[in-house]
């Protein structure tokens, strides 16, 4: 594939690499370093990255650097496990504003999504936390598995998809789901409810590409946890980071784009069809909350800060930023005050 995909590049193609971006310095340097081994593979130099925010370069300081190589033509990767917020709204605004403002083509690709590669990596990831490990049967240990969350109920099911597909893989005896924010179970309520299965180990992996604030509060939750119970034993398992199959992932989607199999999938969108329960939001039009917020210095304090779901609650509010007015426009989630989801940190904080 990878040999078909670069007798298909010229020197007139560039390749954007985008990912969120994060203020923690490791999250930043793995992404750069697992972005420069693809950059490797291309003969031509054309490859770039570029944040969504928290970070520099920002995606239009990115497609600058591409547009003075002579790019002619961009094909833009968003660097997101599924296709949510950022990929469906965020990344894409961003794009079409640059695109309409420079004459720039720019072809978007998929996420990375459910795809057997992802899935392989994840469950290496899982078997080398339990190297060393006392020796307790696969079929008497639960695997807990960490989304990022959303308020897209496609993509946290997502989530849920992995999970089922590595328990009957590796052939864990269980298998929980719980997310890092927004929506529910979160960490901390969806491991008390999981020792209750009883189970003697527990095996937690954060399905997440890099290392963070998120990760490490998902950690923190764990340590919480295992103090209250300490005859069970709580395995920490690694995020997917640069996987030799990860990168594969990213060559498939540039691929596919090239190809023009770059669809995504829309049949359970809430943008595109009417989701139980999320009806209003069918053809909501695609905006970006991110674009006053690009650049290291301009951090939106809902994002990387404990994810409360304060951000899904925000309707026609502004917000201040260099004198300036802009919209931070969000349908209310509708499970935001779920027992087991974002007020759980809430009431944690008033204790």
């Amino acid at each position: 594939m990878i040999s078909g995909l670069l007798n298909q590049l010229d020197s007139n193609i560039g390749i954007l690499i985008v990912g969120h971006g994060s203020r923690n310095i490791h999250a930043s340097k793995e992404f750069a370093e697992l972005v420069g081994e693809i950059k490797f593979l291309f003969p031509s130099n054309h490859v770039e990255f570029g944040y969504l925010e928290f970070s520099r370069p920002v995606i239009t300081e990115a497609l600058d650097i591409l547009r003075k190589k002579s790019v002619k033509k961009v094909i833009a990767i968003p660097a997101m496990l599924f296709a949510a917020g950022h990929a469906k709204n965020d990344i894409p605004s961003v794009l079409n504003a640059y695109s309409a403002k420079t004459g720039l083509e720019i072809i978007y690709g998929r996420e990375l999504g459910i795809d057997n590669l992802m899935i392989c990596a994840a469950g290496e990831r899982i078997k080398e936390a339990l190297i060393n490990k006392k020796n307790v049967a696969l079929n008497k240990t639960l695997l807990v598995v960490v989304g990022r969350g959303s308020s897209d109920p496609d993509a946290n099911s997502n989530v849920s998809k992995i999970t089922r597909i590595l328990v009957e893989s590796i052939g864990f005896a269980w298998g929980e789901t719980v997310f890092s924010g927004v929506t529910f179970p979160l960490v901390e309520p969806g491991l008390r409810h999981s020792v209750r299965l009883g189970f003697s180990r527990i095996v937690v992996f954060p399905y997440f590409l890099f290392s963070g604030v998120l990760v490490s509060r998902i950690k923190k939750y764990v340590n919480v946890v295992s103090k209250a119970y300490p005859e069970i034993e709580f395995i920490n398992a690694g995020y997917l980071g640069n996987h030799q199959k990860v990168r594969e992932t990213f060559f498939e989607r540039i691929y596919e784009a090239l190809e023009g199999k770059n669809a995504m999938n829309c049949s359970l969108c809430k943008y595109r069809s009417s989701l139980l329960g999320f009806e209003n939001e069918v053809g909501l039009p695609q905006t970006s909350h991110h674009d006053h917020f690009e650049g290291i210095d301009q951090a939106c304090s809902l994002c990387e800060q404990e994810c409360t779901g304060e951000c899904e609650e925000i309707k026609n509010s502004f917000h201040q930023h260099e004198g300036n007015e802009h919209t931070h426009d969000h349908v209310h989630y509708p499970h935001a005050d779920h027992p087991f989801g974002p007020v759980t940190l809430q009431s944690s904080k008033e204790s």
